[in-house]
């Protein structure tokens, strides 16, 4: 293996096992002494790969952003399938979508030497945007919805995340039952709802 291979292979594993640490102790816990001892690693060798742990979590979060827009670059799915694959991808993992949608909205505003990694991540989101669009356009058209593009994204962004939350809850995990069941219902719902929609308007 080449030096370049080998820089590739070792930051993917820092990626891999700072996400896992973020996940399991928080932003508190997630230090980068922590993360250093945990690969076994001089943390100097860390700065190689990032600066700051500001721009490790805009990495993160841009890693996560590229592969969801890859996986919507399969053009074998039909609209049901991306839909359910971006609903469970959040919900199967809702602690990472909640604490990743906080960890951005607070660099935002506080980070540190990341905006041209902002801009990475707005222009991953843009070409992401693209292709929901044309596919959500198409999909309303073949059920003959009137709801907007607009309106039904702004519908599956909300129920994904807000149940994303419910399933992070604290509070809420004894009143949660089957969390499959959940998820599937909620796939369900995003999907009846331009049908729920047309409904609603012929009434």
């Amino acid at each position: 293996m080449d030096r370049q291979a080998q820089f590739k292979a070792r930051e993917h594993l820092i990626f891999q096992v700072a996400e896992q640490l973020l996940l399991e102790n928080g932003e508190a816990g997630m230090t980068l002494d922590a993360l250093a001892s945990e690969l076994d690693l001089a943390k100097g060798t860390l700065y190689k790969h990032f600066q700051s742990k500001d721009e490790l979590y805009m990495l993160l979060i841009i890693q996560n952003e590229q592969m969801l827009l890859e996986m919507l670059q399969d053009s074998s799915k039909n609209f049901a399938e991306h839909l359910a694959f971006f609903m469970l991808h959040h919900l199967h993992h809702s602690e990472r979508t909640v604490l990743f949608h906080s960890i951005e909205e607070k660099l935002s505003m506080t980070g540190t030497g990341v905006q041209q990694l902002f801009s990475q991540l707005y222009q991953i989101r843009r070409q992401r945007l693209r292709i929901i669009i044309q596919i959500t356009e198409h999909y309303l058209e073949s059920i003959q919805s009137q709801m907007t593009v607009r309106d039904y994204m702004a519908g599956i962004w909300s129920l994904t995340h807000g149940a994303a939350m419910l399933l992070n809850s604290s509070f809420y995990q004894r009143y949660l039952g089957s969390r499959d069941s959940l998820r599937i219902a909620y796939i369900d719902q995003a999907l009846a709802m331009p049908k729920l929609h047309m409904a609603h308007m012929q009434n």
